[in-house]
């Protein structure tokens, strides 16, 4: 078994007890011995250098702070009076507020995720282990909700990368999918339904590219990330699914809109690819409808700017003259090609509202 006697020879300190009781200066022991430890206690309450670099140097420090309050909670139970009660407290609430800033400042360095998350399940363990000698460390969890907040933000800067990635990656064209199987897994990773699809035989096609259910499959992990260091933090179900829920909703009404944003604008993709990337039909079986909802008349917008360029494009390449005292019988190749480009364009947005092809249609003609 492994304890404070079996590592520490505790008999030189038993012998001057005892000395110094048989001469009647018991007190004057006690004193000097609270002092020199308290000198002792400083020291393990100094951090490694360059701690908050790896977690090794954090490991260190806290095992530096339990080997000493292991020591004086044997003591205390082997002596009497050398050490008591109340002294171990106040000596604990003093080391306490001292760690809590150093962890505060140390942690603040942190830029790594999964560090952090071993950090905090670090602390967590310290925090059992000491409290199981009698010492409350309720603050340092406390802190450690505190530090969520950090911990969230290194990840919302790590899924701008992540949905760059996926934008990037993907076509912007409709999935097909051949089979039964890869149907299932498809809808089994991503929760759509779509009762006309599901008649329909194979091969199908879906009304998304593969952005959509990758993006959902990331967006779940983030909210697994979250709950991990949500866990042993004594929240309620109610304050976890909160903290979760807050997280969740910045992941989408900043980063994810940011990225969705951004790539709205991207200026090589088609009017049809600009409208696959945000089709609220598409997403509102994520979290945050209003966010989807916004990409999408984003993405309208950004249509309607395209096409109007395009038709200047078109009328820009030859100077029409408009005061021809007969037609010459046949409609300009421009023209035609302009109302080529539009027909093509407009039977790409099939999923646009009627209403929505309907203006852009005229807004298109009225040159």
């Amino acid at each position: 078994e492994m304890n404070a006697q079996n590592m520490i020879d505790f008999a030189p300190v038993y012998r001057c007890l005892h000395i110094y009781s048989v001469l009647g200066s018991r007190e004057t022991f006690e004193t000097y011995y609270r002092s020199q430890r308290k000198k002792q206690a400083k020291l393990a309450l100094q951090p490694p250098n360059n701690m908050y670099e790896s977690l090794g140097g954090y490991m260190k420090y806290f095992h530096q702070i339990l080997g000493f309050f292991v020591v004086e909670d044997h003591v205390l139970s082997t002596t009497q009076g050398l050490v008591t009660r109340e002294y171990l407290d106040e000596l604990w609430n003093v080391a306490l507020h001292k760690i809590l800033a150093i962890l505060r400042t140390h942690s603040a360095y942190c830029t790594d995720a999964t560090l952090l998350l071993e950090i905090k399940n670090l602390i967590v363990l310290f925090c059992h282990t000491i409290t199981s000698y009698g010492f409350p460390a309720s603050k340092l969890l406390e802190l450690l909700v505190e530090i969520k907040d950090q911990y969230n933000e290194i990840l919302m800067k790590k899924w701008v990368q992540v949905f760059r990635d996926i934008f990037d990656k993907d076509n912007y064209t409709s999935m097909y999918v051949e089979t039964p199987q890869v149907y299932h897994e498809i809808t089994h990773q991503f929760p759509f339904y779509d009762e006309q699809l599901e008649k329909q035989s194979y091969p199908k096609r879906l009304p998304f590219s593969e952005f959509v259910p990758t993006t959902y499959r990331q967006i779940k992990e983030f909210i697994y990330a979250c709950l991990k260091f949500s866990e042993d933090l004594n929240l309620s179900h109610t304050e976890v699914d909160d903290m979760v829920r807050k997280s969740t909703n910045l992941l989408l009404s900043r980063t994810l809109s940011g990225c969705l944003s951004a790539l709205i604008k991207k200026t090589h993709l088609g009017l049809a690819e600009v409208y696959a990337s945000a089709d609220s039909k598409t997403a509102t079986s994520l979290q945050g409808v209003i966010i989807f909802k916004d990409a999408r008349n984003e993405a309208e917008q950004q249509i309607y700017k395209t096409l109007n360029a395009k038709m200047d494009e078109f009328l820009s390449l030859e100077n029409y003259n408009w005061r021809l005292d007969e037609p010459k019988g046949h409609p300009s190749g421009y023209l035609m090609d302009l109302i080529a480009f539009l027909e093509s364009n407009f039977i790409a947005f099939n999923h646009l509202p009627m209403y929505t092809v309907h203006i852009n249609r005229m807004k298109a003609i009225d040159f």
